[in-house]
């Protein structure tokens, strides 16, 4: 008898359990986020992200929590650029998690950097940060491999120095607004601070 009433207790005491399960999102499905990328994203970004035109970013192997983030933003006008707005603007939360996960799978391929003249500056700022100014090091939040931290910080290693320093610029001109950290920093770099560091990044590995 004492058992049969037990069961109804073990059932009430399972459902929450089972209400988490089935509340759990769904995982990016992988196959939708490569249509998407073939449909919207290829023509400036590439089939895999990779190599493109130096004035479009890099976004194979960036961490998808990421790109996630700047696609919401650039649907809500948070993060202005009007190419990307007009593209975005038609994607679901679930598409933009589909096509930042399809990127977010593909391996980096490793870039260089090209002003010897910079290099050791960059690298300076980039490990040390510049006291005098209070700027902190960069390899802080990108980590010193540039690999970043995932849903926090993106990865800068290997990235077109062209599409870093027009970042920065956008940061300290106050046109990108959506990373007061980014802007209080780039606010206190020099034009050739800025081309260093970018420099610099698109190195790392």
């Amino acid at each position: 008898m004492k058992s049969m009433l037990a069961l109804p207790l073990l059932a009430a005491l399972a459902l929450p359990t089972l209400a988490a399960e089935s509340a759990a999102p769904p995982k990016p499905d992988l196959a939708k986020g490569q249509a998407i990328s073939t449909q919207v994203c290829g023509a400036c970004h590439t089939a895999d992200g990779s190599r493109g035109a130096p004035a479009n970013p890099i976004i194979a192997g960036q961490h998808a929590d990421y790109l996630v983030k700047q696609l919401v933003e650039f649907k809500a006008g948070k993060r202005a650029n009007p190419i990307m707005s007009g593209m975005v603007a038609a994607l679901s939360e679930a598409d933009m998690k589909n096509v930042a996960a399809f990127y977010a799978s593909k391996d980096a391929k490793p870039g260089f950097a090209k002003n010897k003249d910079l290099v050791l500056l960059g690298e300076k700022i980039y490990r040390g940060g510049i006291m005098a100014k209070q700027v902190p090091a960069c390899a802080g939040c990108h980590s010193p491999t540039g690999a970043g931290i995932p849903a926090q910080y993106p990865r800068v290693a290997g990235q077109h120095a062209d599409y870093t320093e027009l970042q920065l610029n956008a940061f300290r001109a106050g046109t990108r607004a959506n990373s007061a950290q980014m802007s209080t920093i780039a606010a206190k770099l020099s034009d050739k601070e800025i081309k260093a560091v970018a420099d610099y990044m698109a190195g790392l590995r």
